[in-house]
């Protein structure tokens, strides 16, 4: 093989290889890609049926209920414009209360019911996550818009 086929043969190999990698990289990176959506978003088909993403709002007043297992919870997640259910089966965190902000992750179902994988609650009462509380300010204002 002459030194201009080695080159080239080289050259060849090292894009192929670069290639290869850049496909495995994005595909990581795209499978563990996990987007926010609002409970309005949510209820006007914006978000992803099966697939994994993140719900945040504020669980609404009353609507805690545990069933009979001990570790299944039904709660709803609401941006005071829309209301979301969520099933969680798993220890909730202490943080976890009725009127306060939570993150859930998990997939929505085709009968629109959120089972979430893992709950998020806030860690004090002045923090919320920022797509949380953009999220709840969009919904007000276009509730507030409505009612006028």
């Amino acid at each position: 093989m002459k030194p201009r086929h080695k080159k080239l043969a080289i050259i060849a190999s090292s894009v192929t290889a670069l290639g290869v990698a850049s496909v495995l990289v994005l595909n990581a990176f795209q499978s563990n890609l996990v987007f926010f959506f609002s409970p309005t978003q949510v209820a006007n088909n914006e978000a992803p049926v099966g697939k994994s993403f993140r719900i945040g709002g504020l669980v609404e007043e009353g609507s805690v209920k545990r069933q009979a297992d001990g570790v299944t919870v039904n709660f709803l997640v609401t941006d005071t414009a829309k209301v979301i259910p969520v099933v969680y089966t798993g220890i909730l965190p202490d943080l976890f209360k009725e009127g306060k902000g939570v993150v859930a992750q998990g997939k929505l179902a085709s009968d629109g019911i959120f089972r979430a994988d893992e709950v998020l609650a806030k860690h004090d009462e002045n923090y919320m996550p920022p797509e949380a509380a953009g999220a709840l300010d969009q919904a007000d204002k276009a509730r507030k818009t409505v009612m006028q």
